[in-house]
């Protein structure tokens, strides 16, 4: 199961605490995944899909206990999605759409009839908890999050930029930086660091997909920690092993060229040291002497080496 629905599935099951804060979730829901239907001299129908049963059955509920509407819900075989179903909560006209949808504050009577409201019903959302319960609803209607293992990415629906600007309006307060974009025609409201997705969850009641998102965020940041130093310590070997490397050749060259007791005894300790011990470091050679010296003693005795076996080697070349 993706983390977006065991985010859902975990917000069907958040206690509502009371009919305020339930018509703040329904509004939100049927506003983002709601569909309004003309049904004739300024009546509508509600129709709400939904392509999960738990959902599903969470909306019923709202429209129930929120509502006093008590409606059927319908399963559909979705064609284009193969064994998916298709489940429909539907409000018809004689049922009090109309009503309903006013009471959700998603349209507006006028004198001409109604007007759909593009933003968020100041009147559902005065009380704390029920912005908390219009978030909650918003992200059941029209929320993703993507698996923390692949990438930090939260967002929500909006259709139009008066509506996600109201949602990011709500969201703010709550000390979330949201963003918006346009894609495929519609508004997305999004959040892209982990710190404040958590934030967020925290904030709609889903503590225990937080607790899951924390989780895989702290073990993927303990395998990058540990990749970093692997590859920091393999990186550190292979120029120790490469300077050995440069340092063998440059004394072998002398040994060859004048032979080691050309060197002061500083230099042919260090360089015999070298011979002997191919793989230490500058550091275990230092410690390895008669009289120990640090890393940077060992270093600039190398240096003279390195400066004799360059002197050798022009010689030679000009030789030729």
């Amino acid at each position: 199961m993706s983390f977006s629905s065991k985010t859902k599935k975990e917000l069907t099951r958040v206690e509502q605490m009371d009919h305020d804060s339930m018509m703040a979730e329904l509004s939100a829901i049927v506003h983002i995944s709601g569909t309004i239907k003309l049904a004739g001299k300024n009546r509508v129908n509600i129709e709400v899909n939904i392509k999960n049963a738990a959902i599903a059955r969470h909306i019923f509920s709202l429209f129930k206990e929120a509502c006093g509407i008590h409606t059927d819900i319908r399963m559909n075989k979705n064609a284009k999605l193969k064994k998916a179903n298709i489940y429909t909560i539907a409000i018809e006209k004689e049922e009090g759409a109309n009503e309903v949808l006013e009471a959700l504050g998603i349209i507006r009577n006028t004198a001409e009839g109604f007007s759909i409201n593009n933003s968020v019903p100041d009147e559902l959302i005065e009380k704390e908890i029920c912005k908390r319960a219009y978030l909650r609803g918003a992200f059941i209607g029209g929320g993703s999050l993507s698996d923390p293992e692949r990438s930090y990415h939260l967002e929500l629906v909006a259709h139009s930029p008066e509506y996600g600007e109201a949602l990011m309006n709500i969201m703010r307060p709550y000390e979330l930086s949201p963003k918006m974009i346009e894609r495929k025609g519609s508004q997305v409201v999004y959040l892209k660091e982990g710190d404040q997705i958590i934030d967020f969850l925290n904030v709609i009641g889903a503590h225990q997909t937080l607790l899951d998102f924390e989780n895989v965020r702290i073990m993927k940041q303990m395998r990058n920690d540990i990749n970093r130093i692997v590859n920091c310590e393999t990186a550190n070997l292979t120029k120790t092993a490469d300077a050995a490397y440069r340092q063998i050749q440059d004394i072998l060259l002398i040994e060859e060229e004048r032979g080691l007791d050309f060197l002061s005894e500083n230099l042919k300790e260090i360089a015999l040291a070298r011979i002997e011990h191919r793989e230490a470091s500058l550091q275990e050679l230092g410690q390895l002497l008669d009289s120990p010296i640090g890393k940077s003693g060992v270093n600039h005795r190398f240096k003279k080496i390195r400066e004799i076996a360059l002197e050798i080697t022009e010689k030679k070349d000009k030789s030729k």
